[in-house]
């Protein structure tokens, strides 16, 4: 079981702070459309559905009704009914965004980037498929063909979350990767997937060295030694993905709504920053360890 008052608290704390200046960078009047009040607080909703993630339940109705309903009604004392929640829990959206951003991890300049399909239904319902409809689109990976959103995500070498986005599942994966080193400098390292000499002068414009793996037919690359150990351990960004889709549970094909959708991967992505232990590279194996950019 996830220490539940403890997430809590950390979230609460947060929603403090973000909710007064949410709240007063909001235009006036703009209001059209009724909001009944929710018995329960933002904190509360967003600890639910960050736990979830947190949780071995395989889907949020089950965990909702067996495990939030009778073991922490305690926790939870003005506990809505499920259809309620699912309704409102959409407008934690923009908090979530906000913690995310809060909590993305400690700037080392060593990075690894990849990017991981996010299908929304199975193959054989993609003509049938409405929910996403003109938002997902078909694409193509290593694993075969999908229906979806692709998730791209830039890691440090301690396993920290340092940035994230969702394109559709025809995007190039190499298309996003600028925006995603906006705020980063040193060195980064991708699968061949992101080979391109365009893309790697404009990330060295930006303060980045990025590394891959070279084809067959390509010549091969003099790198340092420090490179060649960065590159040989980028098993690790899918170690890191492996975990959101098997522990945090990012992907499945159930969803009836697209905010539904981005609540379900914002919440995911928040249970495994709250992690305490994540894949990381030991840099103590490396042999001279003047040779770590600074």
């Amino acid at each position: 079981m996830a220490p539940i008052e403890e997430i809590f608290c950390e979230i609460d704390d947060f929603c403090k702070i973000f909710f007064p200046q949410f709240e007063r960078g909001l235009l006036p009047g703009l209001a059209t459309k009724r909001r009944r009040a929710v018995s329960m607080s933002a904190s509360e909703i967003m600890t639910i559905v960050v736990l979830f993630h947190l949780s071995h339940y395989r889907d949020f109705k089950n965990f909702y009704l067996d495990c939030v309903s009778r073991q922490m009604r305690n926790c939870f004392p003005t506990l809505l009914s499920y259809n309620r929640f699912v309704e409102i829990q959409g407008r934690v959206f923009p908090a979530l965004c906000a913690f995310m951003k809060a909590k993305c991890g400690h700037k080392t300049g060593l990075y690894y980037v990849d990017s991981t399909t996010l299908s929304v239904c199975r193959n054989q319902r993609i003509s049938q498929h409405q929910t996403f409809d003109m938002i997902a689109e078909r694409g193509k990976s290593s694993m075969g063909w999908f229906f979806g959103f692709k998730l791209h995500v830039v890691i440090n070498h301690k396993g920290e979350i340092m940035a994230f986005c969702l394109t559709p599942g025809n995007t190039d994966d190499r298309k996003p990767v600028a925006k995603l080193f906006k705020e980063l400098e040193g060195l980064a390292a991708g699968d061949k997937g992101y080979l391109s000499k365009k893309l790697a002068k404009e990330l060295t414009k930006m303060g980045i060295n990025f590394i891959t793996k070279t084809r067959k037919n390509m010549k091969p690359i003099n790198r340092l030694k420090f490179e060649k150990f960065f590159l040989a351990k980028r098993a690790i960004i899918e170690a890191v993905i492996g975990q959101l889709k098997e522990i945090c549970q990012i992907e499945h094909t159930r969803h009836r709504k697209p905010d539904n959708f981005l609540i379900n991967v914002l919440a995911a992505l928040a249970a495994y920053t709250l992690k305490p232990r994540k894949p990381s590279i030991n840099l103590n194996q490396v042999e001279n360890n003047t040779l770590i950019p600074n």
